[in-house]
């Protein structure tokens, strides 16, 4: 049995992480309150609207090496979680396929050159693997009549975002978290009350004032928007993940159940959460059709933007501390453009925080775990 049975917790945040949190501790007999500022469609988190790609070595050619090794430690262990859930999630592990146009060649080989680098440095990458008109005919037809050559990216994967949110959330009611929805509340209130073994704030943006007053590391917590378009296009038949190379607004395009397409591209550094411009949906949508032709006669099903939290470094991070009372706080943030990618990687380093003190799985991915000292706090819990 857990060591952390018969505890009590608190987690302020149900989105993506939160969620994930709230069932992993319940299945070891954590007793879970969990409040969330707003309902239960999560619709106000990041995690309602990506694309749940699961990329380590294609976002290895944007992103540090520690995030690419969350990405890789996470792969497997998104199977397990999935496995583990009582509703369905559609995943999918049938690798990324990158294309370009002619004009974008040069942009295409430094791009290959950066992967096959990377990959040769790393021996948990697979190997890109290039294609010709003969082998992107046999991998994925449905593009073949536009591009003459292309790059597959072996084992990467993708899951239904929207599946897996709803499916956390049975598996909170079949656990029997309490859940408190549309409730506003502050992780230090919780700390000072004495009433939790830990609090675990998972508020994403909304803990942006918690981040800032830090005074080693002020003003750490911004927010990147994103926009993305959701398609229903059955004229379509991507098989997987497809990324478009271009100078000005790359993008991808992830193939949901049903034909259902999820496109995005823009990272906008703004806290903005206002609705679409005419400009990025433009763009998105005549760089979509470039790459199907069938995406001319696709429905609009939503056009959407939230913010990620980032970080100033952009990567990840986890601070901890503790009450005079005993009752210990970690703040979870920082997860970016990569939460779907790395957030089982944050779930293991977490837990095994909160059963022993401490993470190897942290020291061995390279992820930022800091205790916090404060007027409030008293010790560490490393």
């Amino acid at each position: 049995m857990s060591t952390l049975a018969n505890s009590k917790y608190a987690i302020v945040g149900a989105g993506l992480m939160g969620r994930m949190l709230a069932v992993a501790l319940a299945q070891r007999g954590v007793k879970i309150d969990l409040f969330e500022k707003g309902n239960t469609s999560a619709d106000q988190s990041p995690a309602r609207i990506a694309a749940a790609m699961l990329a380590p070595l294609a976002e290895s050619a944007i992103t540090e090496e520690n995030v690419v090794k969350m990405g890789i430690h996470s792969l497997p262990r998104w199977k397990q979680i999935i496995e583990q859930l009582s509703t369905p999630v559609y995943f999918q592990q049938n690798g990324t396929l990158i294309l370009w146009h002619r004009q974008d060649s040069s942009d295409a080989e430094r791009f290959t050159a950066h992967l096959e680098k990377n990959s040769r440095n790393n021996a948990s990458l697979a190997t890109p693997q290039k294609l010709d008109s003969q082998s992107l005919r046999e991998i994925e037809p449905s593009v073949s009549d536009r591009f003459a050559q292309g790059l597959y990216l072996p084992n990467e994967g993708q899951l239904d975002n929207r599946q897996l949110l709803d499916a956390l959330l049975s598996e909170l009611e079949i656990l029997g978290v309490q859940c408190h929805w549309n409730t506003v509340i502050d992780p230090k209130y919780l700390q000072a009350r004495g009433n939790y073994d830990w609090i675990i704030d998972c508020r994403g943006l909304g803990a942006k004032e918690a981040w800032d007053a830090n005074p080693s590391n002020p003003n750490s917590l911004r927010g990147v928007r994103g926009e993305v378009v959701r398609l229903y296009a059955p004229e379509v038949k991507l098989q997987r993940p497809t990324r478009l190379i271009h100078p000005r607004y790359p993008i991808y395009i992830a193939p949901k159940e049903n034909h259902i397409y999820v496109v995005g591209a823009t990272e906008i550094e703004s806290e903005d959460l206002s609705e679409v411009s005419v400009r990025s949906a433009m763009e998105l949508l005549s760089a979509v059709y470039t790459v199907h032709s069938g995406f001319a006669e696709a429905r609009i099903l939503e056009m959407a933007t939230q913010c990620r939290p980032t970080l100033k470094d952009n990567l990840p991070e986890i601070q901890f501390s503790k009450h005079t009372n005993g009752s210990g706080l970690m703040m979870i943030n920082g997860l970016y453009r990569h939460g779907f990618m790395i957030s089982p990687a944050i779930l293991d380093c977490a837990l095994e925080i909160l059963e022993d003190g401490k993470s190897p799985i942290a020291s061995n991915l390279g992820l930022r775990v800091n205790p916090v000292y404060g007027v409030e706090e008293v010790g560490v819990c490393a």
